[in-house]
Order: C-alpha cells, then structure tokens, then sequence
C-alpha cells in the first residue's frame, strides 16, 4: 500500500493518506453451537468452568496434556487465563466474564494468542435434563467465530464437552 504524507499548518502529527483505495478482505462470521447432556447435577457443570482445579482439566486441554497454568476469578468483569505449554511454545486462552448465573449461566468473551487476534464471545446455559434425573443439559454457543474456522471450533468444543463428562464421572 502506498501513502501519502499531507502535512498540515498546525501542531497535529501529519496525516497519512492513502493513494489508492484500501481493500480488507471482507470477514464472514459464524455462530457455533453445540449441546451435551451429564449424569451429573446444573451445580457441579457449572462449576467445573469457574474451578481452577477442574477447569484445567478439560477447558481447552485434552486428556494427554491438561492445561500447565490456570487462574479464573469467577465474577462479572473477572477475568480467566488458561495456558497450554507445547513444543516450547505456549497458547494462551484469556477473557473477561460477561455474566454469571450460577447454576444456569455463564457468558464471557474469549480471545487467543493464535495470530488471529480475534474476540469472541462464547455462552454456556445449563438446563436440567427431562431425560437425565438429576442430571442436566449444557448448551453452548460460540459467538463471531471467523467462519473459516467454524468446522473446527465446533468440532473442538464437542471434544472439550466429551472431556467434562468424562471429567465429571471420574
């Protein structure tokens, strides 16, 4: 992109100019959704993501390689950091809760150090399950997701819902 300098007869810095039309690439966003039903109560669901112990257990993490840092302050503008460590470099999933309703609700913005320097944001409401006594169901839905990336959130959310049943079951 080529720029122009216009200097101006005042105390304000110069003003770069384009010389020919910017063009962004256009970006297409999708909504991913994704449900899962547990054995176990709204209560102990919803507090597997606002526990540190638990959360870094399965938010983010697989079986093999749970999460080497996690720090949650679990209230209305706290803040979450989860850190996966890998191959000598590290991943970092960060964000500030939007909303928490225990036992039913919890919303908050999600952001990563994986180059797309995207904001989204992801909502998590739990139910109890007509199907499940005592049980309950959690559905998510992950909000201005780059819709390139959309199969793969959405694959990869499942997963992470797999992994908290299979957390909360041990």
């Amino acid at each position: 992109m080529e720029l122009d300098v216009l200097t101006q007869r005042s105390t304000h810095a110069p003003v770069l100019v384009p010389t020919r039309p910017l063009r962004f690439p256009a970006r297409r966003y999708a909504a991913v959704r994704v449900s899962e039903k547990f054995r176990a109560s709204s209560e102990r669901v919803f507090d597997a993501w606002v526990d540190p112990e638990i959360a870094g257990q399965w938010l983010f993490a697989t079986a093999s390689r749970p999460m080497t840092s996690v720090t949650i302050d679990a209230r209305a503008g706290g803040a979450f950091r989860l850190v996966d460590r890998n191959d000598g470099g590290h991943i970092e999933h960060t964000g500030v809760y939007l909303e928490i309703d225990r036992p039913w609700r919890l919303a908050f913005t999600l952001c990563m150090n994986d180059g797309l320097h995207a904001m989204t944001r992801v909502l998590a409401e739990i139910a109890r399950s007509r199907a499940r006594k005592g049980g309950c169901e959690l559905t998510l839905v992950h909000e201005r997701v780059p819709g390139q990336f959309a199969d793969r959130i959405e694959a990869r959310w499942a997963g992470m819902l797999y992994g908290l049943g299979v957390t909360l079951d041990r």
